[in-house]
């Protein structure tokens, strides 16, 4: 089913399940990764619309997995402390004291607040790390990213067994190294190991830009993995768009048929990129 992409279309629930009916029988019984983040998580309406959305999604016969973040709920909280935090190619550097505040951030406050606002929707969510049942181990990504880790094993048993009886998981990207050290993995790039291990048919990652823009600032509706890592090398993409665009290219080429990075602030924008013609944001084969 080839999709025109000119980000016009927007979800009208009057109309929008007839029209939607083609594509929810396309992603039947298919898994669905999300990556939830941005500012979008701050804000209780937005949050509340996602997790309205995602039961739909899980009502529709779709299974939805999520995985969050919580960059600037982790800044919030190393200022109040008083932590100095900087960033390197897009990723915070993790010292020990920023890797105990972000697991108490994420795995904390965020994941049973986001359980909470899809439980309340409707669904059955269950909250998780990358720590339980081993799901993701990890090595240390590189020496000046301090406790900044990398994937380098999944086990997806309690994801599948957790879809199979209709629950939603809910994941924090905190996970640890086979000798006990707890890592800060990047959500973006946990989002993508796992819609890998997972065989997802969709990647979607929740950000606060509308999409991936050429150096004119003009949205990029369809990429090739070689075009995402044309942007990377020539400079378009900077800052956290860099580990997005290696996400998905890491993804497309394990087995995840598409990947699409769009504005986790617009409106049911999850429902206008499955379920509509035209789509949302940027989409990466």
């Amino acid at each position: 089913m080839q999709r025109r992409r000119k980000n016009e279309s927007q979800w009208d629930s009057a109309k929008g399940l007839s029209e939607a009916l083609p594509f929810i029988q396309l992603y039947s019984d298919k898994t669905i990764v999300i990556k939830f983040g941005g500012h979008a998580m701050g804000r209780p309406e937005l949050t509340q619309q996602f997790a309205h959305d995602v039961v739909l999604l899980r009502q529709f016969g779709l299974r939805p997995v999520i995985v969050h973040g919580g960059g600037p709920q982790i800044g919030q909280m190393l200022e109040r402390l008083n932590i100095k935090s900087e960033f390197v190619d897009g990723l915070r550097v993790s010292d020990i004291e920023t890797v105990e505040i972000a697991e108490m951030v994420l795995s904390g406050g965020i994941n049973k607040d986001l359980v909470q606002a899809i439980n309340a929707a409707g669904g059955q969510a269950v909250g998780l790390s990358g720590k339980d049942a081993n799901l993701i181990t990890t090595k240390k990504l590189r020496e000046d990213l301090g406790f900044a880790g990398e994937p380098v094993k999944t086990d997806i048993t309690v994801l599948n067994m957790l879809a199979s009886n209709g629950f939603i998981p809910v994941i924090s990207p905190i996970s640890t190294s086979e000798d006990g050290a707890t890592h800060n993995v990047n959500a973006d790039t946990a989002a993508g190991v796992l819609a890998g291990a997972l065989s997802a048919a969709r990647l979607m990652l929740l950000t606060d830009v509308e999409g991936v823009m050429d150096s004119d600032k003009t949205l990029l509706t369809n990429l090739s993995g070689d075009d995402a890592r044309s942007l990377i090398e020539n400079g378009t993409a900077q800052g956290g768009m860099i580990p997005k665009l290696e996400t998905a290219i890491k993804a497309v080429e394990s087995g995840v048929d598409a990947v699409v990075i769009l504005d986790g602030r617009r409106a049911h924008g999850l429902l206008v990129e499955l379920f509509t013609d035209k789509g949302a944001g940027t989409l990466i084969r």
